[in-house]
């Protein structure tokens, strides 16, 4: 299966913290690059960043500074680690990766962020 798979989400306070992860299957995970969107209700689908290959990482002016996206080749696994949430941080975020010129998208999970 080459769709990938999110899990983590969940609600947490302003200020607080919260892991997402992404698992993908072997055979497409060391040869993808891998991103995170995310979607807020009544708004667009939303670039957050992404992670190639070898490691490289860029993300979004939003979240520049308080999120990091990582990867673990023996899990095929990437993670993003969110920091200092917003409220507005609240979503539904999506990972997806390319392969052989397909892009897949997992099926979202949730974060909210509220006191």
């Amino acid at each position: 299966q080459v769709q990938p798979v999110e899990s983590g989400g969940g609600l947490v306070q302003p200020g607080g913290s919260l892991t997402l992860s992404c698992a993908a299957s072997r055979s497409t995970f060391s040869s993808s690059t891998m991103g995170w969107y995310r979607q807020a209700p009544g708004k667009s689908r939303e670039w957050v960043g992404f992670i190639t290959p070898g490691g490289s990482t860029n993300y979004a002016d939003s979240v520049k500074g308080r999120f990091t996206i990582s990867r673990d080749n023996a899990k095929n696994v990437i993670y993003l680690q969110m920091n200092s949430l917003k409220p507005e941080d609240t979503a539904v975020y999506y990972c997806n990766l390319g392969f052989r010129s397909t892009t897949y998208w997992g099926q979202g999970t949730q974060v909210t962020v509220s006191s």
